[in-house]
């Protein structure tokens, strides 16, 4: 689906949505923006994906209800499911994509924001004249919130002022974003939020040091935080305390090695990090339903 579908159109199809219904206009010069309402059912046993292409925008999800998903990494490989509240909001670059695997219903508003049209918004205000938004996962944004909830009506409430109203609100959201970036330059960090920068670098250095002790310490150390307020973000963030991620993180490792070689599970063990090999039957076995050497009988044959 090219790029000019998305900035004119709809982005349902993504969603498994074609008929979902979306709201269009230019707000300052010739950039788009596409807002799309998402009701999506998800049955249980269901697992549906939802896939974003590479292209030059942003892409803007307010939860409307209490939703759970999970991402899909570069490498292919799946973060924890998280639980995202209510008026929380995702914010990613889709410079490389995105892919997420729903674990629940989602009924959101989405937003398609070209790089371009967040640079007409900040000349507006004579922002800097490269702007670069931060990624954000499920962090509370009342402002977001309560101006999705306008952006929402104009779908139930066609009225000849509807693309007008669409226009400002859309300016609205984009100044927001960007004084969110120049407000996080200025102010410092939330005590209550957990940046996806720095949630990125504490995952990144969990994974080069599985196959040694961390402590919370040393992981809050690679995102440049203290231990406190780190675990109390990153829980807050995925859900999940850093000890539980980097367990999964293990069994993920493990899996590979059970997958790509003969190794034996003493081996397999040492090098993910696990204190022996009972303690790796143990996690690996509350993780999955299965023994290490279950689990690989069954992905060999």
């Amino acid at each position: 689906m090219s790029l000019a579908y998305l900035e004119l159109n709809t982005l349902g199809p993504y969603f498994g949505l074609p008929e979902a219904a979306s709201l269009n206009t230019v707000p300052v010069r010739s950039s788009s923006i596409c807002v799309t309402r998402i009701a999506k059912d998800v049955a249980d046993g269901e697992r549906p994906i939802v896939c974003l292409p590479v292209c030059d925008a942003y892409f803007l999800m307010v939860y409307t209800k209490e939703a759970h998903h999970c991402d899909i990494l570069p490498d292919g490989t799946r973060t924890l499911p998280r639980r995202f509240e209510r008026g929380s909001v995702c914010l990613v670059d889709l410079s490389e994509g995105a892919s997420i695997v729903l674990h629940a219903d989602l009924h959101s508003a989405t937003f398609f924001l070209p790089k371009a049209l967040i640079q007409e918004v900040g000349e507006l205000s004579r922002a800097s004249p490269t702007i670069q938004l931060r990624c954000r996962r499920g962090e509370r944004d009342p402002v977001l919130s309560n101006l999705t909830d306008i952006v929402l009506s104009l779908f139930d409430r066609r009225t000849a002022s509807w693309e007008a109203l669409l226009k400002h609100l859309a300016i609205a959201i984009c100044s927001h974003l960007i004084e969110d970036l120049i407000g996080e330059t200025e102010a410092g960090l939330d005590d209550a939020i957990l940046p996806y920068n720095r949630e990125t670098a504490a995952k990144e250095f969990m994974r080069k040091n599985l196959a040694r002790e961390l402590s919370v310490a040393e992981i809050a150390a690679a995102a440049g935080l203290s231990a406190n307020h780190f675990s109390q973000g990153f829980k807050k963030v995925t859900g999940v305390t850093p000890h539980q991620w980097l367990m999964h993180a293990r069994v993920e490792a493990a899996k590979e090695l059970l997958r790509g070689s003969e190794a034996s599970l003493k081996m397999i063990a040492d090098a993910c990090g696990f204190v022996d090999q009972s303690h790796f039957t143990k996690v690996f076995s509350r993780e999955t339903g299965v023994t290490p050497a279950v689990w690989r009988a069954g992905y060999i044959n």
